[in-house]
C-alpha cells in the first residue's frame, strides 16, 4: 500500500497486535494539526480552536458510525488507552449496584488485573470463567445476576472471538448486570463482531487501529447513573464554588466530559478521525490480499511438525513456539533479517503460562501494510530456522 511507503526494502513488521503502523494520511493529519491549528479544544473561541473542535466532534461521530451505534444512546470519550479506560470505569462504579465481577481466563492483563483491583476495593466476589476454543462462552453454565462482566471480544494471542457476544450482553443486562468490552484487538480487523451489539461500554486503543496512541471509551449514557464522581478536574465542569461544582456531563451535549478530565490529546484525536475515514474506504481487494497473507502464513506454520500453534484457525494474529528453539532467541534471529515480531506471553500470563503451561511464545500479527513479499520472506527465513 502506498500509505505505508516509508517501510524500507525488506522490512517486515509483524507486531500490529501491539500497535499498528500509521498510514500517511494519519501522519499528515497529525502534522496538519500541529502546523496549522494547534490549539486547546473546547477552551478557545479563535479560528484554530474552532477547527480543532470541529475535527474532534467529527471523530466522535466517526467512532459511533464505525461501530454502528447511535448518539442518542451512546457517548464517546477519549482517554489514554484500553487499560486506562477499563480502570477508569471500574474505579468509579457504585459497588452497591452489583453482586460480583466476572472476567474470563483468556484475558489480557488489562481487564484481568482491573477485575482483581475492583474485587479488592469493593469486597465483591470475583469469578474467572472459561472460554471455549472458539472464543464463545457457555452462557447456561454461569449466573450473571447483577454481575459486572469485563472481557475481550477478540483475543490478543490467537484472535479468537466472542462469537455469542450478542447473547451474552442481552443475558447480563437482563439479569441486572453490565458488560464492559475490551475491543482493543477487534477494532482494526474484526469490528463486524461488535456491530449491532449494545454493551454498556466498549474500550479500545486507537494505536491498534492505524491511529495514534490514544484510548477510547464508548459508553451507554445510562451507565453514568451507576457511577460515583471520583475522578474530576479541568474540562469537566461548568461552574465551581468554594465547596461544590456543576459537572458539564449533566447535559447530553457535553456528556463525554464524564471521562475527560484535563487537556486532551487533540492531535491524536484528529489522527484517529483520519484513520477511521481511511479504514472505511479501503477497497475489498485490499482486504482480500490481507486475508490471503495471513492465511498463507498460518497454513505454512501449521504445516510444520516443529511448530506448535495456539491458534485453531487462521487469523491475522497467530502465536506459536518451535521445538527446541527459545522463542526470545527466535525473535532475535528474525530481527537480524528485519522481521519484527513479539515474543513472550503478551500480557496473558495467567492463561498461557499457568493454565496451558506453554513456554514463551512468538507472535506474528499482520496488518494492512503487509505485502505478499513479506510473507515469502518470513517463510524463507523460517525455513532456515526450522530445517
Amino acid at each position: 500500500m502506498k500509505e505505508f511507503d516509508y517501510l524500507g526494502e525488506g522490512e517486515v513488521y509483524l507486531d500490529s497486535a501491539c500497535q499498528s503502523l500509521r498510514p500517511r494520511c494519519v501522519i499528515d493529519a497529525i502534522n496538519k494539526y500541529y502546523a496549522e491549528h494547534n490549539s486547546c479544544g473546547e477552551r478557545v473561541k479563535y479560528k484554530w480552536g474552532i477547527e480543532t473542535d470541529e475535527k474532534v466532534e467529527e471523530t466522535r461521530e466517526l467512532v459511533l458510525k464505525y461501530l454502528g451505534l447511535k448518539s442518542k444512546k451512546y457517548t464517546v470519550s477519549f482517554t489514554l488507552n484500553t487499560t486506562y479506560g477499563i480502570n477508569l470505569i471500574l474505579s468509579q462504579l457504585n459497588s452497591l449496584e452489583f453482586k460480583k465481577i466476572v472476567t474470563t481466563e483468556i484475558e489480557h492483563n488489562s481487564p484481568f488485573l482491573a477485575s482483581m483491583a475492583f474485587s479488592a476495593r469493593t469486597g465483591l466476589v470475583r469469578e474467572v470463567i472459561d472460554r471455549r476454543e472458539d472464543g464463545s462462552i457457555d452462557l447456561d453454565a454461569y449466573d450473571f445476576t447483577k454481575a459486572v462482566v469485563v472481557l475481550n471480544c477478540a483475543s490478543n494471542f490467537d484472535g479468537r472471538k466472542l462469537l455469542n457476544i450478542k447473547e451474552l450482553v442481552k443475558k447480563v443486562q437482563k439479569s441486572g448486570g453490565i458488560v464492559i468490552i475490551d475491543a482493543a484487538q477487534a477494532m482494526a480487523h474484526s469490528v463486524d463482531i461488535l456491530r449491532g451489539v449494545e454493551p454498556d461500554a466498549i474500550c479500545f486503543s486507537a494505536h491498534k487501529l492505524y491511529a495514534p496512541s490514544l484510548g477510547v471509551i464508548v459508553w451507554r449514557d445510562d451507565l453514568m447513573d451507576k457511577m460515583a464522581k471520583l475522578f474530576v478536574g479541568g474540562g469537566m465542569v461548568d461552574d465551581v464554588t468554594v465547596n461544590d461544582y456543576i459537572m458539564s456531563a449533566e447535559s447530553k451535549e457535553h456528556r463525554y466530559t464524564r471521562f475527560e478530565a484535563g487537556l486532551q490529546a487533540w492531535g491524536e484525536i484528529v489522527g484517529l478521525g483520519a484513520a477511521l475515514k481511511w479504514l472505511m474506504k479501503i477497497p475489498k481487494t485490499d482486504w482480500k490480499i490481507f486475508e490471503q497473507n495471513y492465511t498463507e502464513l498460518y497454513d505454512y506454520l501449521k504445516g510444520s511438525d516443529k511448530v506448535h500453534l495456539v491458534n485453531k484457525e487462521a487469523n491475522p494474529t497467530m502465536s506459536f513456539y518451535v521445538d527446541g528453539v527459545d522463542s526470545h532467541m527466535l525473535g532475535n534471529a528474525l530481527s537480524r533479517d528485519n522481521i519484527m515480531a513479539r515474543t513472550g506471553y503478551f500480557c496473558v500470563h495467567y492463561y498461557l503460562d499457568h493454565v496451558l503451561h506453554l513456554p514463551p511464545l512468538i507472535r506474528f500479527s499482520l496488518g494492512l501494510h503487509n505485502r505478499p513479499e513479506d510473507i515469502e520472506k518470513v517463510k524463507k527465513v523460517m525455513e532456515k530456522i526450522l530445517y
